[in-house]
């Protein structure tokens, strides 16, 4: 009984919640990514008004809320372990980082440009200006954060199992994984979506990238 209440008990503790909310946070993007947005494509204007207007809004909300705590479990886990992290969860946390700052300063920004211009249009007035250029950046985002999901699910479920070595920041095969996710992750920001257009497209960057990283960590 005492484990409970131990620090591995505390950890077991938040890395089940950990786990739930990334179901949720992680389950929602591939939601967004995989079906919604090809419906969309084929959906009559009513229909996808109807739902950016009132189904849109309660989606985000479990997917903004669910990358939130994600984090906060996660970083609650990393102050419990303290230095003691291997290079592949440095990648792994790295990458969820970026996806959680990618989640609530470019998507749901834009999204809620997205959903008040289209409310307006309904309720019939004119579109919101920025609301033009405010989709394809949320997009952008969103398929960068589908990209590096593929890469952090594998890293962090390896962590443990292939550590290949523990974290040190002067090595070089830290820096070049680390100028690799950031020149995404500036292509995500104001970069072009490229290949990653298509639901096909995106999963094959996202295994490309698990390789690269792989081979970079495995072998440098």
């Amino acid at each position: 009984m005492d484990a409970l209440f131990s620090q591995a008990g505390a950890e077991i503790g938040l890395r089940w919640l950990h786990i739930i909310f990334g179901v949720v946070w992680i389950g929602t993007l591939y939601y967004f990514n995989y079906i919604q947005g090809e419906f969309f494509k084929e959906a009559e204007a009513a229909t996808k008004s109807n739902m950016i207007q009132k189904q849109l809004p309660r989606a985000l909300n479990w997917f903004r809320y669910g990358a939130l705590w994600t984090f906060v479990t996660g970083a609650a886990i990393l102050a419990i372990r303290g230095a003691n992290i291997t290079d592949t969860l440095f990648v792994g946390v790295l990458l969820g980082t970026l996806m959680f700052l990618n989640v609530w300063l470019i998507i749901w920004p834009n999204q809620k440009i997205v959903i008040a211009s289209t409310t307006q249009v309904a309720q019939g007035g004119a579109a919101l200006p920025e609301a033009a250029a405010a989709g394809p950046k949320a997009l952008l985002a969103s398929r960068t954060n589908v990209l590096f999901s593929l890469a952090m699910l594998f890293f962090m479920g390896a962590g443990a199992h292939m550590p290949f070595g523990m974290f040190d920041l002067g090595s070089v095969k830290i820096w070049i994984a680390i100028a690799l996710i950031g020149a995404l992750e500036v292509n995500g920001i104001v970069g072009k979506i490229g290949p990653m257009a298509t639901v096909k497209g995106v999963i094959h960057c996202g295994v490309g990238l698990t390789v690269v990283l792989l081979g970079v960590l495995a072998f440098l």
